[in-house]
């Protein structure tokens, strides 16, 4: 005799063939918008003799997709990273990289999933975007540090932001 308890001979919802519904499903990844400027070439390139300092700004921003299911959300990496020696502006890069998920967790759950999971899955791919542009550039590529997501949705937390979905 099994230990296992008697299957329900009828699948969850929107789970094919028994399979479990998984909690959290990328289901495309994009880059909805890149900007790299260089505002003082070519001169700069002329006159640069130290290592640009790099100050980053990250932002992430979740919500849901109009037209399907509650469970469906679009996640929002936003980064900028401003290069300068001195006072003197080497580049701007700004990348917008998004992920369209399906989340399946209960409601108490969703917030960190959103802006602490999803974030956590679309970073390394907007990482390399912009180590890619800054060295396309003409300049060292920018190397993102790993970014702690619980503590940048605590911080947001609060600052009292709006729960996602509703701003």
């Amino acid at each position: 005799m099994s230990d296992k308890p008697p299957s329900s001979p009828i699948p969850p919802q929107g789970a094919p063939n028994g399979m479990p519904v998984p909690p959290l499903q990328l289901n495309i990844q994009y880059t909805r918008d890149l900007s790299f400027e260089v505002p003082g070439a070519p001169e700069i390139f002329l006159t640069l003799r130290e290592q640009p300092r790099v100050d980053i700004q990250l932002d992430v921003q979740a919500r849901p997709v109009q037209g399907q299911q509650n469970n469906v959300f679009e996640v929002s990496l936003q980064i900028r990273a401003d290069a300068k020696v001195n006072e003197t502006s080497c580049f701007i890069a700004e990348l917008a990289y998004c992920g369209v998920f399906t989340v399946n967790v209960p409601q108490e759950h969703l917030e960190p999933v959103l802006l602490v999971e999803c974030p956590r899955l679309l970073f390394p791919f907007a990482r390399n975007i912009i180590a890619d542009v800054s060295r396309d550039g003409g300049f060292p590529p920018v190397l993102l540090a790993p970014i702690d997501f619980v503590a940048l949705w605590q911080s947001r937390r609060q600052a009292g932001q709006p729960p996602v979905g509703t701003a």
